[in-house]
Protein backbone atom coordinates (compact mmCIF):
# COMPACT_ATOMS: atom_id res chain seq x y z
CA UNK A 1 0.00 0.00 0.00
CA UNK A 2 1.07 3.60 -0.43
CA UNK A 3 1.87 5.24 2.87
CA UNK A 4 -0.28 7.97 4.39
CA UNK A 5 1.75 10.47 6.38
CA UNK A 6 0.25 13.30 8.44
CA UNK A 7 3.08 15.78 7.90
CA UNK A 8 3.38 16.69 11.57
CA UNK A 9 3.73 13.01 12.57
CA UNK A 10 5.98 11.72 9.81
CA UNK A 11 8.43 10.14 12.26
CA UNK A 12 5.77 8.01 13.96
CA UNK A 13 4.53 4.86 12.29
CA UNK A 14 1.10 3.46 12.97
CA UNK A 15 -0.53 0.49 11.30
CA UNK A 16 -3.69 1.73 9.57
CA UNK A 17 -4.69 -1.29 7.52
CA UNK A 18 -3.87 -4.98 7.17
CA UNK A 19 -5.62 -6.19 4.05
CA UNK A 20 -4.86 -9.30 2.03
CA UNK A 21 -5.16 -8.77 -1.71
CA UNK A 22 -5.39 -11.30 -4.56
CA UNK A 23 -2.23 -11.73 -6.61
CA UNK A 24 -3.98 -11.83 -9.97
CA UNK A 25 -5.07 -8.17 -10.09
CA UNK A 26 -3.34 -4.86 -10.77
CA UNK A 27 -1.09 -3.85 -7.88
CA UNK A 28 -2.89 -0.53 -7.39
CA UNK A 29 -6.44 -1.76 -7.83
CA UNK A 30 -8.65 -0.64 -4.97
CA UNK A 31 -6.00 1.66 -3.47
CA UNK A 32 -8.06 4.79 -4.06
CA UNK A 33 -11.03 3.43 -2.11
CA UNK A 34 -8.81 2.30 0.75
CA UNK A 35 -6.99 5.63 0.95
CA UNK A 36 -10.26 7.52 0.77
CA UNK A 37 -11.64 5.52 3.72
CA UNK A 38 -8.50 5.98 5.84
CA UNK A 39 -8.20 9.71 5.13
CA UNK A 40 -11.85 10.20 6.00
CA UNK A 41 -11.23 8.66 9.43
CA UNK A 42 -8.10 10.78 9.96
CA UNK A 43 -9.88 14.00 9.06
CA UNK A 44 -12.85 13.18 11.25
CA UNK A 45 -10.37 13.33 14.15
CA UNK A 46 -8.00 16.03 12.84
CA UNK A 47 -9.90 18.11 10.25
CA UNK A 48 -7.04 20.50 9.44
CA UNK A 49 -4.14 18.04 9.33
CA UNK A 50 -2.01 18.06 6.18
CA UNK A 51 -1.68 14.61 4.64
CA UNK A 52 0.91 13.30 2.21
CA UNK A 53 0.58 9.98 0.36
CA UNK A 54 3.82 8.29 -0.68
CA UNK A 55 4.16 5.25 -2.89
CA UNK A 56 6.27 3.55 -5.52
CA UNK A 57 5.66 3.66 -9.26
CA UNK A 58 3.05 0.91 -9.08
CA UNK A 59 0.58 3.46 -7.67
CA UNK A 60 0.89 6.06 -10.43
CA UNK A 61 -2.72 5.75 -11.54
CA UNK A 62 -4.77 8.66 -12.82
CA UNK A 63 -7.79 7.86 -10.65
CA UNK A 64 -5.68 7.88 -7.46
CA UNK A 65 -3.70 11.00 -8.38
CA UNK A 66 -6.82 12.88 -9.46
CA UNK A 67 -8.61 11.95 -6.21
CA UNK A 68 -5.67 13.29 -4.16
CA UNK A 69 -5.68 16.55 -6.11
CA UNK A 70 -9.43 16.98 -5.73
CA UNK A 71 -9.32 16.35 -1.98
CA UNK A 72 -6.35 18.50 -0.94
CA UNK A 73 -4.10 15.51 -0.32
CA UNK A 74 -0.46 15.87 -1.38
CA UNK A 75 1.32 12.95 -3.00
CA UNK A 76 4.74 11.73 -4.07
CA UNK A 77 4.96 8.62 -6.23
CA UNK A 78 7.89 6.96 -7.92
CA UNK A 79 7.72 7.21 -11.69
CA UNK A 80 9.05 4.54 -14.04
CA UNK A 81 11.61 6.06 -16.38
CA UNK A 82 11.19 6.03 -20.15
CA UNK A 83 12.88 7.64 -23.13
CA UNK A 84 10.61 10.66 -23.00
CA UNK A 85 11.50 11.39 -19.37
CA UNK A 86 15.20 10.78 -19.98
CA UNK A 87 15.14 13.24 -22.87
CA UNK A 88 13.50 15.95 -20.76
CA UNK A 89 16.07 15.34 -18.02
CA UNK A 90 19.13 15.78 -20.28
CA UNK A 91 20.21 19.04 -18.64
CA UNK A 92 20.25 17.54 -15.13
CA UNK A 93 21.93 14.36 -16.34
CA UNK A 94 24.59 16.42 -18.09
CA UNK A 95 25.22 18.43 -14.92
CA UNK A 96 25.80 15.24 -12.93
CA UNK A 97 28.09 13.83 -15.63
CA UNK A 98 30.19 17.00 -15.74
CA UNK A 99 30.54 17.05 -11.95
CA UNK A 100 31.75 13.45 -11.95
CA UNK A 101 34.27 14.12 -14.72
CA UNK A 102 35.61 17.23 -12.96
CA UNK A 103 35.97 15.65 -9.51
CA UNK A 104 36.21 11.90 -10.30
CA UNK A 105 33.78 11.38 -7.42
CA UNK A 106 30.15 10.43 -7.07
CA UNK A 107 28.02 13.35 -8.23
CA UNK A 108 24.29 13.80 -7.80
CA UNK A 109 22.14 16.44 -9.43
CA UNK A 110 18.48 17.25 -8.86
CA UNK A 111 15.97 19.04 -11.03
CA UNK A 112 12.33 19.18 -12.02
CA UNK A 113 10.07 19.81 -14.98
CA UNK A 114 6.39 19.53 -15.84
CA UNK A 115 5.38 16.45 -17.77
CA UNK A 116 2.29 14.91 -19.31
CA UNK A 117 2.20 11.38 -20.69
CA UNK A 118 2.21 11.03 -24.47
CA UNK A 119 -0.93 8.91 -24.32
CA UNK A 120 -2.59 11.76 -22.40
CA UNK A 121 -3.62 9.35 -19.66
CA UNK A 122 -2.80 12.22 -17.31
CA UNK A 123 -5.43 14.93 -17.34
CA UNK A 124 -2.81 17.70 -17.23
CA UNK A 125 0.96 18.20 -16.83
CA UNK A 126 2.34 17.40 -13.38
CA UNK A 127 5.59 18.20 -11.63
CA UNK A 128 8.27 15.54 -12.08
CA UNK A 129 11.41 15.39 -9.91
CA UNK A 130 14.63 13.90 -11.26
CA UNK A 131 17.68 12.67 -9.39
CA UNK A 132 20.68 11.91 -11.63
CA UNK A 133 23.69 10.12 -10.18
CA UNK A 134 27.03 9.43 -11.86
CA UNK A 135 29.68 7.18 -10.33
CA UNK A 136 33.19 6.70 -11.74
CA UNK A 137 33.34 3.45 -13.70
CA UNK A 138 29.66 2.64 -13.22
CA UNK A 139 26.48 3.08 -15.19
CA UNK A 140 24.63 6.38 -14.58
CA UNK A 141 21.38 6.18 -12.62
CA UNK A 142 18.22 8.26 -12.96
CA UNK A 143 15.23 8.24 -10.64
CA UNK A 144 11.96 10.06 -11.26
CA UNK A 145 9.11 11.11 -8.97
CA UNK A 146 5.77 12.76 -9.65
CA UNK A 147 4.44 15.06 -6.95
CA UNK A 148 1.79 17.63 -6.15
CA UNK A 149 4.25 19.69 -4.07
CA UNK A 150 5.06 22.92 -5.89
CA UNK A 151 8.42 24.68 -6.16
CA UNK A 152 7.57 27.14 -3.39
CA UNK A 153 6.88 24.25 -0.99
CA UNK A 154 10.01 22.17 -1.58
CA UNK A 155 13.03 22.11 -3.86
CA UNK A 156 13.69 18.98 -5.97
CA UNK A 157 16.41 17.85 -3.55
CA UNK A 158 14.15 18.34 -0.53
CA UNK A 159 11.32 16.42 -2.19
CA UNK A 160 13.59 13.50 -3.00
CA UNK A 161 15.89 13.25 0.03
CA UNK A 162 13.83 14.60 2.92
CA UNK A 163 10.29 13.58 1.98
CA UNK A 164 10.37 10.63 -0.40
CA UNK A 165 13.46 8.65 0.66
CA UNK A 166 12.33 8.18 4.31
CA UNK A 167 9.61 5.88 2.96
CA UNK A 168 12.36 3.25 2.87
CA UNK A 169 12.19 3.08 6.66
CA UNK A 170 8.43 2.60 6.39
CA UNK A 171 9.12 -0.43 4.19
CA UNK A 172 11.22 -1.81 7.05
CA UNK A 173 8.22 -1.58 9.36
CA UNK A 174 6.18 -3.61 6.87
CA UNK A 175 8.97 -6.20 6.83
CA UNK A 176 8.87 -6.25 10.65
CA UNK A 177 5.25 -7.33 10.47
CA UNK A 178 5.82 -9.84 7.69
CA UNK A 179 9.07 -11.49 8.74
CA UNK A 180 9.27 -11.05 12.52
CA UNK A 181 5.57 -11.46 13.34
CA UNK A 182 4.61 -14.07 10.74
CA UNK A 183 2.54 -11.77 8.53
CA UNK A 184 3.66 -13.85 5.54
CA UNK A 185 2.05 -17.09 6.78
CA UNK A 186 -0.64 -17.59 4.13
CA UNK A 187 -0.78 -21.39 3.96
CA UNK A 188 -4.56 -21.82 4.38
CA UNK A 189 -6.64 -22.70 1.33
CA UNK A 190 -9.39 -20.31 2.37
CA UNK A 191 -8.92 -16.59 1.59
CA UNK A 192 -10.74 -15.51 4.76
CA UNK A 193 -8.50 -17.64 6.96
CA UNK A 194 -5.40 -16.04 5.46
CA UNK A 195 -6.94 -12.60 5.95
CA UNK A 196 -7.48 -13.44 9.62
CA UNK A 197 -3.84 -14.52 9.92
CA UNK A 198 -2.76 -11.16 8.50
CA UNK A 199 -5.01 -9.26 10.90
CA UNK A 200 -3.55 -11.17 13.85
CA UNK A 201 -0.03 -10.34 12.66
CA UNK A 202 -1.14 -6.71 12.49
CA UNK A 203 -2.41 -6.87 16.07
CA UNK A 204 0.91 -8.38 17.13
CA UNK A 205 2.78 -5.51 15.46
CA UNK A 206 0.61 -2.91 17.21
CA UNK A 207 1.28 -4.65 20.55
CA UNK A 208 5.04 -4.89 20.07
CA UNK A 209 5.29 -1.35 18.72
CA UNK A 210 3.26 -0.05 21.67
CA UNK A 211 5.59 -1.79 24.13
CA UNK A 212 8.61 -0.33 22.35
CA UNK A 213 7.23 3.23 22.36
CA UNK A 214 5.72 3.23 25.84
CA UNK A 215 8.04 1.03 27.87
CA UNK A 216 11.41 0.63 26.17
CA UNK A 217 12.44 4.17 25.21
CA UNK A 218 14.98 4.43 28.05
CA UNK A 219 16.40 0.93 27.53
CA UNK A 220 18.82 -0.67 25.04
CA UNK A 221 15.76 -2.06 23.22
CA UNK A 222 14.41 1.39 22.31
CA UNK A 223 15.07 0.78 18.62
CA UNK A 224 14.95 -3.00 18.58
CA UNK A 225 13.07 -4.86 15.87
CA UNK A 226 10.10 -7.04 16.92
CA UNK A 227 12.13 -10.25 16.63
CA UNK A 228 14.67 -8.96 19.16
CA UNK A 229 11.93 -7.83 21.56
CA UNK A 230 10.21 -11.21 21.32
CA UNK A 231 13.47 -13.08 21.87
CA UNK A 232 14.83 -11.01 24.77
CA UNK A 233 11.70 -9.79 26.53
CA UNK A 234 8.82 -12.18 25.85
CA UNK A 235 10.33 -15.63 25.26
CA UNK A 236 11.44 -16.09 28.84
CA UNK A 237 11.43 -19.38 30.70
CA UNK A 238 9.62 -19.11 34.05
CA UNK A 239 7.90 -21.29 36.63
CA UNK A 240 4.19 -20.66 37.25
CA UNK A 241 3.07 -21.58 40.78
CA UNK A 242 -0.66 -21.68 41.56
CA UNK A 243 -1.96 -21.34 45.10
CA UNK A 244 -5.37 -20.67 46.62
CA UNK A 245 -4.89 -16.91 46.77
CA UNK A 246 -2.46 -16.08 44.01
CA UNK A 247 -0.58 -17.07 40.87
CA UNK A 248 3.14 -16.66 41.29
CA UNK A 249 5.55 -16.41 38.37
CA UNK A 250 9.11 -17.27 39.30
CA UNK A 251 11.68 -15.80 36.93
CA UNK A 252 15.11 -17.45 36.52
CA UNK A 253 18.03 -15.75 38.25
CA UNK A 254 20.17 -16.28 35.17
CA UNK A 255 17.83 -14.25 32.92
CA UNK A 256 20.21 -11.58 31.50
CA UNK A 257 17.60 -8.92 30.72
CA UNK A 258 15.95 -8.64 34.14
CA UNK A 259 16.47 -4.89 34.44
CA UNK A 260 14.86 -4.21 31.06
CA UNK A 261 11.98 -6.56 31.85
CA UNK A 262 11.18 -4.87 35.17
CA UNK A 263 11.49 -1.38 33.65
CA UNK A 264 9.01 -2.35 30.96
CA UNK A 265 6.70 -3.90 33.54
CA UNK A 266 6.80 -0.77 35.68
CA UNK A 267 6.10 1.48 32.67
CA UNK A 268 3.10 -0.60 31.58
CA UNK A 269 1.67 -1.35 35.02
CA UNK A 270 -1.52 0.62 35.88
CA UNK A 271 -0.90 3.46 38.34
Amino acid sequence: MPQICPTNLDHLYHLLLAQLRPSNIDGARGSRNVIRRIIKMIRNRWPKVKILVRGDSGFVRENLIRWCENNSVDYIFGLARNNNLLQKAQKVRGKAAKGMIDTNEVTRAYGDFYHRTKSESWAWPRRVIIKAEHRPGKKPQCRFLVTSLNRQTATPKEVYKEIYCPRGDMENRIKDCQLDLFGDRMSSHDYRANQLRLIMAGYAYVLIDGIRREALQTTPLAKAVPHTIRLKLLKVCARVINSVRRVKISMPNAYPYQNIFFKAHAALAPT
